[in-house]
């Protein structure tokens, strides 16, 4: 029996003010931080693994997309970008293909009437003009040679929604960078569904979001984010969009004049669509009026599930996508298995759980343009799902990307209870795309929320991480001085309580970080012309910046504590004279932690 069942009052909830609870709590209480281990917390870890043993079951019944009118293409080779920064040539269907998208969803509809069961993609490459749309007991299985190339052409995502917004399109109930919204459809989708899954055979099973291929030579996804030089500038998320309108009051107009200049700031930056929709979450505008979509540049997700439950993700490769490979969102009993993720591009973030419970995350591998694991939990007002919480991830190899195994930035529902064991940041590319920092957590006082109960231990690092720094931006005025604190890479590890504190308005909500331990991390140097280094700096611990909170209850700011760094060795840093950095620190403890050769057992306060 479906214990989630579709929400008949979905369409009235989104339909206007009825919206607001769908996705408009208020903010979500901190947890008490009492010690709610067991003696011995990798138990717990043990026990989400288990809980994985027993596979997800479907009808023994193939429904072939064949067998729906789908027909292979040719594929040509076309100048674009690789990266978003790198030209390169790129692969795309041939002029003339024929668009699969009917057949799929009819393969899909078809195998979901007869009760479950596998809907193949056979080898070959296939064009789809249209997201893939899982519906529950049905596993999408892409054969070995499957090459499923998605419309690089935006209008093909505002089709087939269900919500007819008239101009900006028929658009999809989803969430970009951790806000609700009705805008473009993520490339494969799913919401309220129960027994997916979408797998490969290998590697060469691959599902391409075509992000760096221009659209008839002009704008690609990727140029939606307006950092490559050339891009169009006004097509982009975040230069102002005159579509946006002039003032809050005219989406929100019982706002009062504190709360508008709070949301508006001191310039029109927040009319950039990136800026607009968080604007309107503190604004508490319900979904059903956040419309995005055509006309407005926010890039959906590869792949992006919504309070689904018993999910499974395995076996293939991502490609290219505009946005975040992977966004599961509320969902539970979720499982990524061996999945090569390899996406250069903008935010190109391999795997970002939000507000999810009871994840698995297992011999995958990741080179991407973003960070490879961020763990996710609402921002602003969004809190409605609660926090992410029991996260299991093992046997992993991260090389390219921001942080490998990250938790934040937006984590205003909380995080806890996540475990990371066994990974190796191979950093492979560390001489021309190193990976900036490893173990990593970032909020500010935005974002807030709590985390605790993180767990890291037996991690090797080969090839050091990112040698030089990348300094933090601080808000004019701050104590902190610019250009004084490596806190977006250079580190090992990473607690950044004041992450990007210029990218927002409101800064009402102080995080709290506790309980932290890391143990068993292996660091290696790399040789370069500026020397042998593992890192720029081993440790950094930024906790939360009193000067940039703009709320009124200053006693909400506490110091990041019961963190400890146990066995540890990470190589020899850049920065030898300042083997860690710390501030709004209290006792962060290590314990046998070898830098630059010297062994350090000492309690850091700062």
């Amino acid at each position: 029996m479906n214990k989630h069942p579709i929400d008949t009052r979905r369409r009235a909830l989104l339909s206007g003010a009825g919206a607001a609870g769908l996705a408009l709590g208020g903010g979500i209480a901190l947890p008490a931080l009492a010690n709610d281990q067991p003696s011995d917390p990798w138990q717990k870890a043990q026990a989400i693994a288990a809980s994985f043993k027993t596979p997800l079951l479907f009808r023994k019944q193939d429904f072939p997309i064949t067998a729906h009118g789908a027909k292979p293409c040719k594929v040509s080779s076309v100048k674009g970008y690789t990266g978003h920064h790198e030209t390169g040539m790129v692969a795309t269907p041939a002029a003339g293909a024929h668009d699969c998208y009917p057949a799929i969803r009819a393969a899909i509809a078809a195998c979901a009437k007869a009760g479950g069961g596998r809907v193949v993609i056979p080898a070959g490459a296939w064009l789809c003009k249209g997201p893939i749309v899982l519906r529950s007991n049905v596993h999408v299985h892409l054969k070995s040679g499957a090459h499923v190339f998605f419309s690089n052409d935006p209008d093909d995502f505002a089709r087939y929604g269900e919500v007819d917004c008239g101009p900006n399109g028929k658009l999809t109930l989803s969430r970009w960078q951790s806000n609700d919204c009705l805008n473009y459809s993520p490339l494969v989708y799913a919401h309220k569904q129960n027994n997916i899954a979408l797998t490969g055979e290998d590697w060469t099973s691959i599902l391409d979001g075509q992000g760096g291929v221009p659209l008839n030579g002009g704008d690609c996804w990727w140029d939606w984010k307006s950092k490559r030089s050339g891009a169009s500038a006004p097509h982009s998320q975040v230069a102002v969009n005159p579509a946006n309108p002039a003032s809050i009051l005219a989406v929100a107009a019982d706002l009062g004049a504190a709360q508008v200049r709070l949301i508006e700031g001191d310039s029109s930056r927040w009319r950039s669509d990136e800026a607009y929709l968080p604007s309107l979450s503190e604004a508490g505008v319900p979904v059903g009026k956040r419309v995005f979509g055509r006309g407005h540049y926010l890039r959906p997700c590869m792949i992006e599930f919504i309070d689904c439950a018993r999910v499974l993700l395995k076996g293939y490769q991502v490609n290219q996508a505009p946005f975040w490979l992977h966004h599961p969102v509320a969902c539970r009993d979720l499982e990524i298995r061996q999945v090569h993720m390899d996406s250069m591009g903008p935010n190109s973030d391999g795997f970002d759980p939000e507000a999810c419970d009871n994840v698995l995350v297992e011999d995958c591998t990741f080179n991407t343009g973003d960070d490879c694991i961020a763990i996710k939990a609402g921002k602003n007002l969004d809190t409605q799902y609660g926090p992410t919480q029991n996260v299991l991830i093992q046997k992993c190899i991260m090389n390219s990307g921001h942080g490998g195994v990250t938790l934040g930035s937006e984590m205003s529902g909380g995080i806890e209870h996540v475990y990371a064991q066994d990974i190796e940041f191979r950093n492979v590319n560390w001489a021309t795309s190193p990976l900036a920092t490893a173990i990593r957590m970032k909020t500010n006082m935005n974002r807030g929320g709590f985390l605790k109960h993180f767990y890291v231990r037996n991690v090797s690092m080969p090839n050091g991480v990112q040698t030089t720094p990348q300094f933090y931006n601080p808000l004019p005025g701050s104590p902190i001085a610019p250009k004084t604190v490596s806190s977006s890479a250079g580190a090992v590890i990473t607690i950044d309580c004041d992450y990007m504190p210029t990218a927002d308005n409101v800064r009402t909500r102080p995080p709290v970080v506790s309980d932290v331990h890391i143990s068993n991390v292996k660091v290696g140097n790399v040789k370069s012309a500026a020397g042998t280094f593992s890192c720029y700096q081993a440790i950094m611990l930024l906790g939360p910046v009193a000067f940039d909170y703009n709320g009124n209850d200053p006693s909400l700011i506490v110091p990041i504590t019961g963190v400890t760094i146990t066995d540890c060795d990470f190589g020899t840093p850049a920065n030898a004279g300042n083997p860690w950095f710390a501030y709004n620190v209290k006792s962060a403890k290590l314990s046998n932690v070898t830098i630059g050769g010297k062994v350090y057992n000492t309690t850091v306060t700062a």
